[in-house]
């Protein structure tokens, strides 16, 4: 917890002489992290890097069954929804796996947040459409990315286009299959045929585990806020990696910066997290 106390003083120091535009020396490469224990922190008691950067509890990111099952059979035909309570798709699926402690009151009912739906993105799906509605609720939990109370910082909203070479690149050292893509953080073009972004619970790389805490269209306004790290700088970048000669995602190429900051879902709901800044224009 000392560190923590150390960072914060020392960034509430600097906060004036920040440049919201230069976060030189933000750059943190989570490989040289993984021996190190994660610590309390604000958002959670197992965060790195920040006390806001952070996993949302100790065990799975998922929410678990009493078995630890971590597929919920589901009823289909309701609608999945975004961070505004806008219908997104019909859900066609039997089974969701959803992500522990994201819950949200939207369209008048109980919803949590699922990682991968009929849009081939995050949503909350109501709970009411869990079959094992009653084991769900007493298992998902619940935990919001907090604000750090420090000042506001600039204006962004979310970008409608997306940059497919960037999207490719991975962000952990070492990855396999389709997952742990820079995509993931990226406005993509869903199933609907509309584009929407994730605003995520910790920055990838860290191993703190998939961490997505809401999901919100393209246009949608994010309005950063200072957060204190360990290096100072109010933002983390990650480096990112491409394929080397033997066709394993171990070459480094360029970096991801993630800053910290709200989107105001449509009832009012300031909803905390971080996003890439490659996700977002400046200006709202």
């Amino acid at each position: 917890m000392k560190s923590w106390l150390a960072a914060l003083l020392l960034f509430s120091g600097c906060m004036a002489d920040v440049d919201e535009n230069d976060d030189d020396g933000d750059l943190v490469d989570p490989t040289g992290l993984q021996s190190e224990a994660v610590r309390p922190g604000v958002n959670s008691n197992e965060c790195t890097a920040s006390p806001f950067n952070c996993r949302f509890h100790a065990g799975s990111s998922r929410v678990e069954s009493a078995s630890g099952n971590e597929s919920w059979e589901i009823t289909p035909g309701a609608s999945v929804r975004d961070g505004n309570g806008n219908a997104l798709i019909t859900e066609n699926g039997t089974h969701l796996t959803f992500n522990f402690g994201q819950t949200r009151a939207l369209a008048g009912k109980a919803h949590a947040l699922a990682l991968t739906t009929s849009n081939s993105s995050a949503g909350w799906y109501p709970m009411d459409h869990i079959v094992s509605e009653d084991s769900f609720r007493a298992h998902v939990g619940n935990v919001d990315a907090k604000d750090p109370g420090d000042g506001d910082m600039a204006c962004y909203r979310i970008r409608d286009t997306d940059d497919e070479t960037l999207a490719a690149k991975k962000v952990v050292k070492n990855a396999t299959g389709d997952h742990e893509r820079a995509g993931d953080y990226l406005p993509l073009v869903r199933a609907n045929g509309k584009r929407s972004a994730n605003l995520v619970f910790s920055v990838p790389g860290f191993a703190l585990g998939g961490a997505t805490t809401d999901h919100f269209p393209a246009g949608s306004a994010f309005h950063r806020v200072y957060v204190p790290t360990d290096s100072g700088r109010p933002s983390i970048s990650i480096p990112l990696y491409v394929k080397d000669s033997a066709g394993n995602y171990t070459k480094k190429s360029g970096t991801m910066r993630f800053l910290y900051g709200f989107i105001k879902a449509a009832d009012g709901t300031k909803r905390f997290g971080w996003m890439a800044q490659d996700a977002l224009d400046a200006g709202c």
